[in-house]
């Protein structure tokens, strides 16, 4: 995949400390944001954290509750911004996306109403109180690719 993943260094420390206050368990939420003109550079703005979930050590799934809302209050402030992925943490594990991660984005991709083809994927290494590690993935043709 030949795009460039920006995140500012705020956001990505703030996904973390959120993560880390939910550890051990997984977390995770939305990615807003938007690409370049070219397409050649994702910039990742904003984060929105679901209002209902259920998560454990190993898993973690969201409700869209909610969401429709802040997606609106977020495209008023700036109308380029729009849903472009998710992110979760996997606690003391590696980057490495699971089956499950890659059923969630091929749902994500096929959806009628979500409108993304290309959704990204977030996946954080965490332990109880620092980051490991994170990787940054985009679904295309029913596989996940790293981006590198």
């Amino acid at each position: 995949m030949d795009v460039e993943v920006q995140i500012p260094s705020e956001l990505l420390n703030e996904i973390v400390e959120v993560g880390i206050k939910m550890y051990p368990k997984e977390y995770g939420g939305f990615l807003i944001g938007y690409y370049s003109d070219n397409f050649k550079t994702l910039h990742i703005t904003e984060t929105i954290l679901p209002n209902e979930y259920k998560n454990s050590k190993y898993s973690f799934e969201r409700s869209t509750k909610g969401l429709k809302e802040e997606l609106e209050k977020l495209y008023d402030l700036d109308p380029k911004q729009y849903y472009v992925g998710e992110w979760h943490t996997h606690p003391d594990s590696s980057t490495q996306f699971s089956m499950t991660d890659l059923n969630a984005m091929m749902e994500i991709a096929e959806c009628k109403t979500v409108g993304i083809n290309n959704p990204t994927l977030l996946i954080l290494s965490i332990n109880k109180s620092n980051l490991n590690d994170f990787g940054f993935y985009v679904y295309s043709n029913k596989k996940l690719l790293r981006y590198e």
